[in-house]
């Protein structure tokens, strides 16, 4: 069992098996805390950039479908005729301590994976670093009108206009603790302080409601879309891999509703949960060469250079409520003051 496993296994279990980690997670709730603090006294100060700054991030550790969530905002900014910048911390990658553009053809070992994708995704401007002001400005100087930080919602040195927090439907906190002995990177309470919550839901497993707030609460229901080959582009619907064992593969935070979306569709699957951002090279691959293979999105920009003729990945579908979507939408265009002038409907 990898450590990532042994971890959401502790974390999504009952509260009192990590009972040893409690006093290192009241520990650390102190640090968050006196962090807010000093920023709200002005001891520490936020960097505003010269556009408006939209973070999209989580309060969990991983798996909440942020990275989705933040594809599909920049989408429909840009529909509204915004240039948009992308901006993250690019998470396994080996080049992040300089900011930098990242394009359809960057290494995703350098630019790290989820970065690669929101480039291949066609946002005007995406931007990969670990200092997430510079990286703002950088996309600033790339055209950038607003900025959707996938992200950084404790990165609190960025200033920003408007946060959305993505909560996952079924996973909710976990044991409600916070680091080391829960997922929690704040405390649940943060959710009041934020502009939108949006929940996703996927697979089949039981809905949650940790949200207790009225207003300002989307639903993002995700499911499994087409597979397309990793070499040819060629498309198919998942009924074509019925009747045949496949392998599946996802290297990300909460692989299960990727695997049970497979299983749903009538698939046969050898599953390998990898570790969120693992790195994946021709060498090292956990199934047979010569095999038929359906691995995630963002497994599938790491495997690009060496993917054999019956690898594909499986789109993620993402849907929202139109009026919902519109109002969210509505709101931040008001909020930051992009509405009006040049504004139109894609």
């Amino acid at each position: 069992m990898t450590l990532d496993v042994a971890l959401q296994r502790l974390w999504y279990g009952p509260r009192w098996a990590s009972l040893p980690l409690w006093p290192l997670s009241w520990l650390f709730r102190g640090a968050v805390s006196l962090r807010h603090a000093l920023y709200r006294s002005g001891l520490l100060r936020a960097q505003r950039v010269s556009v408006p700054v939209v973070v999209v991030g989580n309060l969990t550790v991983g798996g909440t479908g942020k990275t989705p969530v933040c594809a599909w905002l920049a989408k429909q900014l840009a529909q509204r005729g915004r240039r948009v910048g992308v901006v993250l911390r690019g998470y396994g990658g080996q080049a992040t301590a300089q900011p930098q553009v990242v394009t359809a053809t960057s290494d995703p070992q350098r630019v790290g994976d989820e970065a690669l994708l929101h480039a291949l995704r066609s946002p005007q401007v995406v931007v990969a670093g670990a200092d997430r002001v510079a990286a703002a400005r950088l996309a600033v100087e790339q055209g950038a009108e607003v900025i959707v930080c996938d992200d950084g919602l404790q990165h609190l040195r960025l200033a920003r206009d408007v946060e959305i927090a993505v909560v996952d439907a079924e996973r909710g906190f976990g044991n409600g603790l916070l680091l080391p002995a829960g997922p929690l990177r704040e405390p649940a309470a943060r959710l009041g302080r934020v502009h939108a919550v949006v929940v996703t839901e996927r697979g089949s497993g039981r809905a949650l409601t940790p949200v207790r707030r009225t207003t300002g609460v989307l639903t993002a229901r995700q499911r499994s879309g087409d597979a397309v080959n990793l070499r040819s582009g060629e498309r198919r619907a998942l009924a074509a891999f019925g009747g045949r064992r496949v392998h599946a593969v996802a290297g990300i935070g909460n692989p299960q509703p990727f695997f049970e979306g497979l299983r749903a569709a009538g698939i046969e699957i050898e599953a390998h949960p990898l570790g969120d951002h693992v790195a994946l090279d021709a060498g090292a691959l956990p199934f047979p060469s010569g095999t038929t293979v359906l691995m995630t999105e963002k497994d599938a920009v790491k495997c690009r250079g060496f993917a054999e003729a019956d690898w594909w990945f499986v789109e993620l579908e993402l849907s929202i409520d139109e009026a919902e979507a519109r109002a969210l939408v509505d709101g931040i265009l008001e909020r930051t003051g992009l509405a009006g002038v040049g504004e139109h409907r894609g």
